[in-house]
């Protein structure tokens, strides 16, 4: 919708130049090339607003894409960070502790993923799982103290990567400053087309069309790229599906014959 909206607000404002151009050339000439500087006096102000506005938008959002990816790969490489300290807990923390980081793992793909791309929400089935490693951790606090300062080390970073992921995939350009940005476009683009000189070839006319596209690109790309976890040019949860795949091998080696504490989904079971 948003994407639809855009483009018919940026072809109107080229439609709406053309027009206004074409009516400005059936006048009485009354300026003569002094008329058409005064008017490109008065784009050029219009045109550098126009195009500061968007490299600043430009590198906010991509700013914003790039952390959520960072993030995304970060909590994935700390539940992994996690499963491998556990491996220095004693029995039976070890096998529970590892059994919660790959529940986690799967309850992230299957409940939080979805959640966070529709909603920008943490989902609870993972939070179970997040809950369950800080009670395991409570059973190693006096015993083995090293161990326990690792496993709350890595816990604490995945749960900062997952809430930095989070707060990532909400848009990081306010709505008034894209709709702000759309309207300099297509006022620029419009001035444009309304200060087409009144000699003009075919040059002209493409120039004209191959910047109301790129501008108009442009504002596809910020919008895409402001939601990363669900544009065109999203980031996947393939880092956490790694893991989860690494983890889950992982646990059917450590433990034979035990069975993860969860379904394929990471539900509890």
């Amino acid at each position: 919708m948003l994407t639809t909206i855009t483009v018919v607000i940026m072809a109107a404002a080229l439609a709406a130049g053309l027009t206004a151009n074409r009516l400005r050339r059936h006048r009485v000439p009354t300026g003569g090339e002094d008329e058409e500087a005064s008017i490109s006096d008065l784009i050029s102000p219009l045109e550098t607003l126009a195009v500061l506005l968007v490299a600043f938008v430009i590198v906010v959002a991509a700013e914003s894409y790039g952390t959520a990816g960072s993030a995304a790969g970060a909590e994935a490489h700390r539940v992994d960070q996690l499963y491998e300290v556990a491996d220095y807990a004693p029995e039976p923390e070890r096998e529970r502790m590892q059994g919660a980081a790959v529940c986690y793992a799967r309850a992230i793909m299957a409940y939080e993923w979805p959640a966070m791309v529709d909603k920008g929400e943490k989902a609870a089935e993972a939070s179970v799982w997040s809950s369950d490693f800080r009670n395991h951790f409570k059973a190693l606090a006096q015993k083995h103290a090293a161990t326990f300062e690792l496993l709350v080390r890595a816990d604490d970073e995945r749960s900062v990567a997952r809430q930095t992921r989070l707060s990532e995939a909400m848009p990081a350009i306010p709505a008034v400053v894209y709709w702000f940005m759309v309207i300099s476009l297509a006022a620029t683009v419009g001035a444009f087309a309304f200060g087409l000189p009144r000699r003009r070839g075919a040059a002209h006319f493409v120039l004209l069309f191959v910047l109301a596209g790129l501008f108009t690109g442009s504002l596809l790309l910020i919008e895409d790229i402001d939601k990363p976890f669900s544009g065109q040019i999203r980031i996947t949860n393939e880092a956490m599906a790694e893991t989860a795949a690494d983890i889950g091998d992982d646990f059917g080696t450590d433990h034979p014959g035990s069975r993860l504490p969860c379904d394929p989904t990471g539900i509890r079971v």
